[in-house]
């Protein structure tokens, strides 16, 4: 699939990295990517075992010692500290290393992500990697948190517009279902906003009732001997796209 995806983009975005969630945190994944000569950002196992690299002198017989000591997730060392930042009663604290994963062959640019309540000292973690070792850690981080907005995408795109109901199952009419449904993803957004200047909880919902509506009320219009006029018309909007919304109806239509 990253293959197929290169030799269509043909070269006019340039990539690289691949950002894949936890499940592909591995190393089969990692040699998938790099060959094709891209870097892998994902996320590890909270209890993953992270070795730093061996600092001691050459013992003079046998392999020079590859593994040095392991990080303690609960006291990582001040010198791996890259930011802190508090809000309300947690408090994050981001770190970077280069370490050793004894199931990688290869070493991994890690960023330890420590969250802690201030009030209970209770904490969290989460281990993000990436195989290229000139990566910032904060970078990282916004790179791997874009990954969500697929999520969203496809949460979009299954209740409110088809992804999950189609039935097609040979290649070309699945290809225009899904195509059809992620490009009524990005229709939406952009006809969103101008609502949401005037109302930011404005949703999806919403905006499904409010062209409905509209649509009820012009076929409603054409059965009527003369057309109302303008102000009635005005009312019957406002009361009709009321109908299925989820936030409250504004005193003057929308007739976007």
């Amino acid at each position: 699939m990253i293959g197929t995806l290169r030799c269509r983009m043909g070269g006019v975005v340039p990539l690289t990295s691949v950002v894949l969630d936890g499940h592909f945190g591995n190393a089969p994944a990692l040699q998938m990517v790099r060959q094709h000569r891209l870097h892998l950002i994902s996320k590890l196992r909270a209890d993953s075992g992270l070795y730093l690299p061996s600092t001691g002198a050459y013992a003079g017989r046998g392999p020079q010692r590859k593994y040095g000591d392991k990080i303690d997730y609960a006291a990582i060392p001040a010198r791996f500290l890259r930011q802190t930042t508090v809000e309300g009663t947690v408090e994050t604290r981001v770190y970077q290393a280069e370490v050793w994963l004894k199931t990688f062959p290869e070493r991994l640019n890690v960023v330890i992500l420590v969250k802690t309540r201030l009030d209970t000292q209770k904490w969290s973690h989460v281990v993000l990697f990436s195989s290229d070792l000139r990566l910032p850690a904060l970078p990282r981080i916004d790179y791997y948190v874009l990954r969500f907005q697929l999520e969203c995408t496809f949460r979009d795109a299954k209740p409110f517009w088809g992804l999950e109901d189609f039935m097609n199952t040979h290649p070309t009419p699945v290809t225009n279902a899904a195509n059809l449904a992620l490009f009524m993803v990005n229709l939406s957004h952009g006809v969103l906003q101008p609502f949401r200047q005037r109302h930011p909880e404005f949703s999806l919902l919403d905006l499904k009732a409010h062209y409905r509506g509209l649509k009820y009320v012009e076929e409603t219009s054409k059965l009527l001997p003369e057309k109302p006029e303008p102000r009635l018309l005005e009312r019957m909007v406002t009361r009709v796209v009321g109908l299925g919304r989820i936030h409250a109806v504004d005193a003057e239509p929308i007739t976007a």
